[in-house]
């Protein structure tokens, strides 16, 4: 279970990588839980950060705010969202899991996975393990973190519990992002502003542009590789001696 926490809203909207003033709009909107009051000032929680992942998920499938705002009060109400779509029940059932062979996943399947967890199928969307395709459907919006997820569950892990895993992994790649983020501005950026700004002052922006966008995942591979080999060969010698006494 998430570990509730007290967020200023200026906290908030550096957890979520925007600006107090979209913040201050999606509530404004409706798009966000009221926050809980002490005095005059308002805090937030895993709740909003939630939320905030799922209207982003929303927007980027080119949903209006309108119609993000009538879908969530719509999941909040527990309504059926083809009714608020204006779109017809697909004809055919899913299957009893609600996996598709064209790999879509129905939605009352999905919901019933997660239904033991509260609001469980809206942690799952603000993971970014699914996404909607339209009012009854759901796909994987990351094939690799469901297969991930579907591993944890298949091996006894708790669904709550696995949640807490992927949530953790993404917290932690979102962290590396935005080092790698800061570090930009803080070199190619700052040094472009300093600059007399020609072409080839550009052209080197454009180039740390690029090499920022592909240098993290091999930095993060490399050391992550090594990492694992170090933990995975403690517990190789410590609990399964007897199975690899190579230390395979």
């Amino acid at each position: 279970m998430a570990v509730h926490r007290d967020l200023t809203i200026n906290d908030l909207a550096a957890e979520a990588g925007m600006t107090v003033r979209t913040l201050r709009d999606y509530n404004e909107r409706g798009l966000l839980p009221p926050p809980m009051m002490k005095g005059r000032t308002g805090y937030y929680g895993e709740e909003h950060l939630n939320r905030i992942r799922i209207v982003e998920r929303l927007l980027e499938r080119g949903i209006t705010l309108n119609g993000v705002r009538g879908l969530l009060e719509a999941w909040d109400r527990g309504e059926d969202l083809a009714d608020v779509l204006g779109v017809a029940a697909p004809p055919a059932a899913a299957p009893a899991d609600g996996q598709a062979a064209d790999g879509l996943i129905s939605a009352t399947g999905l919901a019933r996975r997660f239904d033991a967890l509260p609001d469980g199928l809206g942690r799952a969307v603000a993971a970014g393990l699914y996404e909607p395709v339209d009012a009854n459907t759901y796909r994987a919006a990351d094939p690799a973190l469901c297969e991930l997820f579907d591993r944890l569950t298949a091996a006894g892990m708790p669904l709550g519990r696995a949640l807490d895993e992927i949530e953790q992994l993404r917290a932690d790649c979102d962290h590396i992002a935005r080092q790698f983020t800061d570090i930009f501005l803080r070199t190619a950026v700052r040094s472009y502003r300093r600059s007399a700004r020609t072409g080839n002052d550009v052209e080197r922006l454009s180039a740390e542009l690029a090499a920022t966008r592909a240098l993290p995942s091999r930095v993060a591979a490399g050391v992550l590789d090594r990492s694992l080999e170090r933990y995975l060969g403690v517990v190789i010698r410590r609990e399964l001696g007897d199975v690899f006494p190579d230390g395979a």
